[in-house]
């Protein structure tokens, strides 16, 4: 008898053209397993009505049906890889909230998978994907439930008004949702909370153009030839929040022995005017254009990535940087543990040694990376860490049967299935879903939506408030 091909599904917060951490990973992730791994990958995205698409993506981009989305989607990867795309794409229902700048699903996102096809479900931002869950559960309906934690929220919450208790609240939350629907966390950093049945690794890449560039200023200095004849950089989201705070504070408090550092800044985010504002004060060359990609021509004379963030749990932009061959200057802060095996990237500890480490960055030429450092910055590295660390290359009916489970087992059981129906309680009652933050009437895609998406509307269905199996 031949063995059926285990199914993967892939349920992730966002989607190109927004070029997003949660975005642009996952479809990677899903391109590797399904070339590497003997699955059906299947990669679940959000799919945004015209009014909140106007509000998320870049550059007036806007798609009249899902097919056109998925049309793009395949384009731009296309566009970065050398092999054929074997993995299919489905859309759940979603509405952007603009409060907290992030797209939340609408209705039970598991009904975009079949009860046949739903073996293992990766969760790309778990918590941001159960706060709101009112459906089957996830331990139910999939039989291996994988959340991968891609964003550092606490961090980001502690920096809002009353953030302190914000976020004392989100950590238990965060732990409650998680320990409910997945049966193991992968966390990217220690930049994270610390999740139930959580291990850290990092099982992110690098788009293969990066290390592409990097080869070739790798022969360009062979030959002789000058590499790097710009100086130094950043390119993030312009908001406070992701490092051009510290960056520019940093630059402030050292004008004089830095006055001949020059410093162009690329971004394009909410706090853009203020960024602008604030470097124009500098006695001392700081430019601030807007946003580009990281693998345009334009950066790759650079030596020099300046990144002081601690938000983020493993910055993109960092690696993207270290595998075109620059030097990184960055934080020493667990986030960028995973960069610390390179040789070109050099951590600071206080703002004097951030002088000194930038000064000397500039005045030393990059070491080159050895094949073995840029297979780890690769996403063949990342795919072999992920199903390692997901354990997905046990066999799922390898499970200790449930009759010869501890009573200890079976007591944690019932607590969680108490708990998880505490939880599908709370998410189908309405006022509570908005006191918590959801957005208003999400508990089922509205009309428009079933329309977009070819789903059926009852409009005489009454949310249940018992636990849905």
């Amino acid at each position: 008898m031949i063995s059926r091909r285990q199914h993967i599904a892939i349920f992730t917060t966002a989607s190109l053209p927004w070029m997003t951490g949660t975005a642009v990973n996952p479809l990677f992730r899903a391109a590797y397993l399904a070339k590497y791994g003997d699955y059906e990958v299947v990669l679940v995205i959000p799919w945004l009505s015209l009014k909140d698409q106007e509000l998320v993506y870049p550059n007036k981009i806007i798609f009249n049906s899902p097919s056109e989305h998925e049309e793009y989607v395949r384009w731009w990867l296309e566009d970065r890889i050398d092999f054929a795309l074997r993995f299919s794409i489905s859309f759940y229902p979603a509405k952007f909230s603009q409060d907290k700048r992030s797209i939340l699903p609408v209705g039970d996102i598991t009904a975009s998978i079949t009860d046949d096809d739903a073996d293992v479900a990766v969760l790309e931002e778990p918590e941001h994907l159960t706060w709101f869950h009112h459906g089957r559960k996830w331990k139910s309906k999939f039989r291996q439930v994988i959340g991968i934690v891609h964003t550092n929220y606490l961090e980001y919450v502690k920096r809002e008004k009353n953030g302190q208790l914000l976020a004392f609240f989100l950590k238990y939350a965060n732990s409650w949702v998680t320990r409910i629907y997945c049966h193991k966390i992968i966390r990217l950093s220690g930049a994270t909370q610390d999740l139930p049945r959580s291990i850290i690794c990092n099982v992110h890449g690098v788009n293969p153009k990066f290390l592409e560039i990097g080869k070739r200023k790798q022969e360009q200095r062979q030959r002789g030839d000058q590499c790097f004849t710009k100086g130094a950089y950043y390119i993030g989201k312009m908001v406070w929040s992701k490092g051009y705070r510290e960056l520019l504070k940093l630059l402030s408090e050292h004008q004089e022995k830095l006055s001949d550092l020059q410093v162009d800044l690329y971004g394009t985010g909410e706090d853009s005017d203020q960024v602008q504002q604030s470097a124009r004060k500098l006695n001392m060359d700081v430019r601030v254009y807007p946003g580009r990609d990281h693998a345009d021509i334009l950066f790759h004379d650079y030596k020099v990535f300046l990144n002081p963030s601690t938000t983020d749990v493993v910055c993109t932009t960092t690696a993207e940087a270290l595998a075109m061959g620059k030097i990184v200057v960055c934080a020493d802060h667990v986030s960028n543990d995973f960069f610390k095996q390179f040789p070109n990237c050099h951590t600071y500890s206080s703002n004097n040694e951030f002088v000194k480490i930038t000064l000397r960055a500039l005045s030393e030429e990059p070491v080159p990376l050895t094949d073995e450092q840029r297979y780890e910055l690769s996403w063949e590295a990342a795919t072999k860490r992920f199903l390692a660390a997901a354990e997905l290359n046990q066999k799922i009916s390898d499970k200790v049967p449930s009759s010869l489970k501890s009573k200890t087992q079976k007591l944690q059981r019932s607590i969680e299935e108490a708990s998880a129906f505490l939880h599908q309680t709370m998410s189908g009652i309405e006022t509570a879903r908005r006191a918590f933050g959801a957005i208003p009437k999400t508990l089922q895609p509205d009309e428009q939506q079933c329309e977009e998406l070819g789903l059926v509307l009852n409009r005489k269905e009454k949310v249940s408030h018992t636990l849905m199996l």
